[in-house]
């Protein structure tokens, strides 16, 4: 159903309602990072998957401690990797290293730091001992069947560590869609040309090219004149080529926004056109006839910006079936917003010591202001109930930085 000038709230249902289901490919583990897992990871044994022993030190049966004995003749040595092996005598004691599985008939391990160990015999340096010290039992982390991590996260260092111990040398994971990024309008040149005094570069595709990178999206980035006859033939063919397309310009109301008409002439059905919003207000999606996404950005940078970080990503994470929430985090001082819109502000980030993020607003030069962007690290959320926003209040915030 066609939409025009709806919430914001309203914008990500209908985005939502439009999720794909993505490919699921097989990829060898060493090729797998940065990938979106598409199976759970299960646990194929016990983990720990026997009691394994947590300290370089000695094992000893804690009776015998219990009873008064704090020197404990070395029956063996032990290093991880050996079979299991017995205390003979309860009296005595066998050293052992860290990751060793516990011998039988011990139930006590006493690092290295707590004995004096001379002439072959193990003398314990504390007045009390715990039962079942240093001993990490088997299956004390998780048991064998049961999910370790479920489908839908990206694969990270901790997923592929995980991984390899279940024994998994592939794994499935999700075949990104491919995008098209489609800049739009007469008055752009490329980046590597000089821009006529009536002409700027192209910008906004390659920072929307470098998101969807670190999305794990590989898209191709294109061009296209205010002609509306060649605009028609250019984006027919990427709507055969590409999984889905984002376009930036083009969708507002002034005599050379031709694209709302070129795409209903496609065939690509539009879901809602224009947004209750500050930045992006003229934002356009349509899904074509083959259930391809269509994401027609403002073409005001920081309008772009905000509509790939909020809308975008909400496809996205959507279709991978991971979370849609935001961080939050507390105002660092008042904003006053009249206008009864949503409202994005870029902000900067400070983490205090008592663990509270604040957010401070960097207000611009409306949204071309885009050198704005590079001294803020994403965009604060403000609910279009509120005039008001006070210092301490605690609102959503997107990120668009991947920092190390």
């Amino acid at each position: 159903m066609e939409r025009s000038f709806i919430s914001y709230t309203e914008a990500l249902d209908v985005i939502a309602d439009h999720q794909k289901s993505f490919a699921v490919i097989t990829v060898p583990i060493v090729d797998v990072g940065g990938h979106f897992l598409a199976e759970d990871l299960i646990a194929d044994r016990d983990f720990p998957p026997y009691n394994r022993v947590a300290m370089d030190g000695i094992a000893i049966n804690h009776s015998s401690f219990a009873r008064g004995v704090r020197s404990f003749p070395i029956e063996k040595t032990v290093g991880a990797g050996a079979p299991q092996v017995a205390l003979e005598d309860v009296n005595n004691c066998i050293e052992i290293m860290t990751g060793g599985i516990l011998p039988k008939n011990v139930d006590t391990v006493i690092r290295y730091e707590d004995l004096t160990i001379e002439n072959g015999t193990a003398a314990i340096n504390l007045e009390e001992v715990t039962r079942r010290k240093n001993i990490h039992f088997k299956g004390m982390d998780i048991a064998q069947g049961t999910i370790i991590k479920k489908a839908g996260g990206r694969l990270s260092s901790a997923e592929i560590n995980v991984a390899a111990s279940i024994g998994k040398h592939e794994l499935k994971v999700y075949k990104m869609p491919k995008a098209a990024i489609i800049s739009t309008g007469d008055e752009l040149v490329d980046v590597h040309e000089t821009p006529l005094a009536h002409q700027i570069r192209r910008s906004n595709v390659y920072g929307i090219k470098n998101t969807l990178q670190e999305w794990g999206i590989n898209s191709d980035l294109k061009h296209i004149p205010d002609d509306k006859n060649e605009m028609e033939v250019i984006i027919d063919n990427l709507l055969k080529d590409y999984d889905f397309l984002v376009i930036t310009g083009g969708v507002s109301k002034g005599k050379y926004d031709y694209l709302p008409d070129v795409l209903k002439n496609l065939g690509v059905v539009k879901q809602f056109h224009k947004i209750k919003q500050k930045p992006g207000k003229p934002f356009w999606f349509g899904v074509s006839n083959e259930g391809k996404p269509v994401f027609a950005l403002p073409g005001n940078p920081v309008s772009s910006f905000v509509c790939t970080y909020i809308y975008i990503r909400h496809w996205l994470r959507s279709s991978l079936k991971m979370d849609t929430n935001f961080t939050y985090v507390t105002l660092a001082e008042d904003i006053l917003f009249k206008p009864e819109l949503t409202f994005f502000i870029e902000s900067k980030i400070k983490n205090l010591d008592n663990g509270t993020i604040v957010a401070t607003a960097v207000f611009g030069n409306g949204s071309g202001d885009f050198i704005n962007l590079v001294n803020t690290d994403g965009f604060l959320i403000l609910p279009p109930e509120k005039e008001v926003f006070k210092k301490g209040e605690v609102y959503p915030f997107v990120y668009y930085r991947n920092e190390i």
